[in-house]
């Protein structure tokens, strides 16, 4: 089995993709739509929260509390600043998912 290495630009694109994409999402759907493994790749996501790039939140659910994120004004503007032109510069290559 192949595995295709992901640049941290890409996931960085990808997470902020989606979750302009559907609004919020949940960390599992965020994880799971983005082909992220939560383990690996939550540092990731919790730069982003830091950096200001998304935002986190907790809703309560019944006696649960879930964690969901949703594009900032910061992430839409850097999305569209740098992450779009850098991927028109520098493609994925044809095995890479997007």
């Amino acid at each position: 089995m192949v595995h295709e290495y992901r640049d941290r630009v890409y996931i960085r694109k990808d997470v902020i993709l989606k979750l302009s994409e559907y609004g919020e999402l949940n960390q599992s759907k965020l994880m799971s739509y983005c082909g992220l493994n939560n383990v690996k790749h939550k540092a990731i996501i919790d730069d982003m929260v830091e950096k200001g790039l998304i935002i986190r939140f907790e809703e309560p659910w019944g006696n649960k509390t879930i964690i969901k994120y949703k594009v900032s004004e910061k992430g839409r503007a850097i999305f569209q600043e740098i992450l779009e032109p850098y991927e028109v510069l520098f493609p994925r290559s044809e095995g890479e998912e997007k």
